[in-house]
């Protein structure tokens, strides 16, 4: 069985990290949510969030991350058009997103952690008081998360034909949804 449950214990049995594992279940959330406005399998897109990274503690180098975990998921059969996407999610890889799968992956993974990373800085740390203004202003903060690639963000948005405050409104929406699975 290729569900969510699979999907789950797949990410528990690789990953230790707790802020790895919320940073997956973040883009869960955020791939169902855009499964959800595109009409889109939900399942297929949430899993696909999910396992994104789940080899990423394991295998923390290019090309290794992704490929390490396509190279698994590809042996217990998992869709091809999902770990397409998963390469696709890793410029380095140079695989093309040519799949509305892939450019929302590619779009959301960065952005989901970096709506994190200001929910961290409120007062209360917590996605509530998250709003579009305070990421986009955080954005022109170079020294703000500074691991987050602040291009990735706008080229996802790009990619996905959706304006960026739009797009960041759509993946804080989607955070909020889990925000108690967040911690957050």
């Amino acid at each position: 069985m290729h569900d969510r449950q699979a999907a789950w214990q797949l990410v528990t049995e690789w990953t230790q990290s707790e802020s790895l594992r919320k940073h997956m279940l973040a883009v869960e959330a955020a791939m169902r949510f855009y499964a959800r406005k595109f009409g889109e399998d939900e399942e297929l897109w949430g899993n696909t969030g999910l396992l994104h990274d789940f080899d990423y503690e394991k295998n923390p180098d290019p090309p290794d991350h992704p490929t390490v975990g396509m190279k698994v998921l590809a042996e217990q059969g998992w869709p091809p058009e999902m770990i397409e996407a998963i390469g696709g999610h890793a410029e380095y890889l140079n695989i093309p997103r040519n799949t509305l799968l892939a450019k929302t992956l590619y779009a959301v993974d960065e952005l989901c952690g970096f709506i994190l990373a200001v929910a961290y800085t409120r007062p209360s740390r917590t996605l509530a008081e998250v709003e579009v203004s305070s990421v986009l202003k955080k954005m022109r903060q170079s020294g703000f998360a500074r691991n987050v690639s602040r291009e990735d963000i706008v080229r996802g948005a790009d990619e996905l034909g959706i304006p960026l405050e739009e797009h960041i409104a759509n993946c804080i929406e989607a955070l909020q949804a889990i925000a108690p699975t967040l911690g957050l």
